[in-house]
């Protein structure tokens, strides 16, 4: 088995959840457009997992716990489990994010302190 594994994703798809494709094991990843004016349809939370979005084109909002952040391309925001979220692009502009979901608390060591240099 190979080291690696690589995937395309269409930009057009309106999600797109990469555990299978990549065989991840210790993350989530999506990626998410929508269209302007169009919102994820329900509110959520988490367990254990904490999100970290990254904006890669687009404005939108993200409610959290009841306030609103304000969100445009370059943005990144983490939301901790508890934290009630929920997505939407502007109603003037087409948002799409990368999201990836990880178990709080589990990061043992990054970059430096992980790798193995030869």
């Amino acid at each position: 088995m190979k080291n690696y594994q690589k995937v395309n994703v269409p930009v057009s798809e309106a999600r797109a959840e990469l555990h299978n494709s990549l065989n991840l094991t210790g993350a989530e990843v999506s990626i998410n457009n929508l269209p302007a004016g169009a919102g994820v349809p329900f509110i959520h939370s988490h367990q254990q997992n904490e999100e970290i979005y990254a904006v890669l084109s687009g404005r939108g909002t993200m409610m959290i716990d009841g306030e609103t952040v304000e969100l445009q391309a370059g943005d990144w925001l983490r939301v901790a489990p508890a934290g009630e979220r929920q997505l939407s692009a502007a109603t003037d502009s087409a948002i799409c994010v990368i999201c990836i979901q990880v178990k709080a608390g589990s990061l043992e060591g990054f970059t430096m302190t992980d790798a193995v240099v030869k």
